[in-house]
């Protein structure tokens, strides 16, 4: 398999599992969140600097339908990370590409 074509693969998987098989994730608390009520400390949380962005708490800020937003915030998510991965990878490969600086002539060896 082409190295494109498995790029191009986990992209179609990732946005699947975004964007459909969220639909269908639990809506109980998360573990963290299980063991903060269980303890009795989860009354202490604050919410933190990005609480409230715009996709904020696994949703779509402006998006009512709680399936739709939680989709389309996998799927955001999905193509912001690939998108900085590929801008990664560009700019990584046109570093390999320019290569390194030929090494110094230091003349033979072993005859000091």
């Amino acid at each position: 398999m082409s190295t494109r074509r498995f790029a191009v693969l986990t992209l179609v998987v990732s946005l699947l599992v975004a964007g459909v098989l969220s639909w269908y994730a639990s809506s109980n608390p998360d573990g963290l969140e299980h063991v903060a009520e269980t303890e009795g400390f989860a009354q202490t949380a604050q919410e933190h600097g990005t609480a409230g962005g715009p996709l904020a708490d696994y949703r779509t800020e402006g998006v009512e339908d709680e399936r739709l937003s939680g989709g389309l915030a996998g799927v955001i998510g999905v193509v912001a990370t690939g998108v900085v991965m590929g801008g990664l990878l560009l700019v990584l490969r046109r570093r390999d590409r320019s290569g390194p600086a030929d090494p110094p002539d230091v003349g033979p060896v072993g005859d000091s």
